[in-house]
């Protein structure tokens, strides 16, 4: 059974954890790119999310997805969208492909932006964030669902960070791979967990609150 909520201080006491595997960017149709389709057309349940460079003022244009993350187990791939000036017809296939299970957190949100780039037919996509008040939990940031599933603290540092830069940086990897692998790892652990729905009068909104916390309610697609 898990708890319906966590707090910021205990997600401190949390040990941290990211992604392991093996991260890959990729920026253009090329051999790596094919090696990357040809590794997630085997998988059965793929991690899934996207990152847009930030805006931090109304006078700064909406600039759209950067970044496009699907993960595997041991394997992590960034396809950089905007550098590869469209969606390939390859990796749209993948994003359309019914026996592929694509798990993500506001993934109706992921999913528009792509479709911005490139119009495409988006099938098996899972949103964590509507299924996990079946196992009893309420917080639906990524942070807190993968504290309160997992048991592990995620870093959110490199959330706002230039996405369109010429070079990813190590934490800019590291973290796009870790926002999609472990969504995977937080469904594939909820298979394998007992069902415990929240009632009506726990699903109710909290009340507001002026806390530290209010900053984690507004993470990304609250992911």
């Amino acid at each position: 059974m898990y708890r319906i909520s966590i707090s910021p201080e205990e997600i401190e006491q949390l040990p941290p954890a990211a992604f392991t595997g093996r991260i890959e960017v990729i920026d253009s149709v090329g051999l790596d790119f094919f090696r990357a389709i040809r590794y997630l057309k085997k998988q059965s349940v793929i991690g899934f999310d996207t990152e847009s460079r930030p805006s931090f003022s109304q006078n700064q244009p909406h600039y759209g997805v950067s970044l496009l993350q699907l993960s595997g187990k041991e394997r992590a791939f960034l396809f950089r969208i905007k550098m590869m000036g469209d969606i390939p017809k390859a990796l749209r296939k993948v994003l359309s492909d019914e026996k592929i299970l694509k798990v993500g957190a506001a993934v109706n949100d992921d999913v528009r932006g792509l479709e911005k780039h490139h119009d495409f037919t988006p099938k098996s996509f899972l949103d964590l964030q509507k299924i996990v008040w079946e196992y009893g939990i309420k917080d639906k940031s990524v942070k807190k669902m993968a504290a309160i599933i997992l048991g592990i603290r995620i870093s959110k540092t490199q959330q706002l960070s230039n996405w369109e830069a010429e070079n990813l940086s190590d934490a800019q990897r590291s973290y796009a791979a870790t926002d999609a692998w472990v969504c995977r790892e937080m469904y594939l652990k909820l298979l394998s967990s007992e069902k415990n729905p929240l009632t009506p009068e726990q699903m109710l909104p909290n009340p507001p609150k002026n806390t530290a916390d209010d900053k984690d309610n507004l993470e990304k697609r609250q992911g």
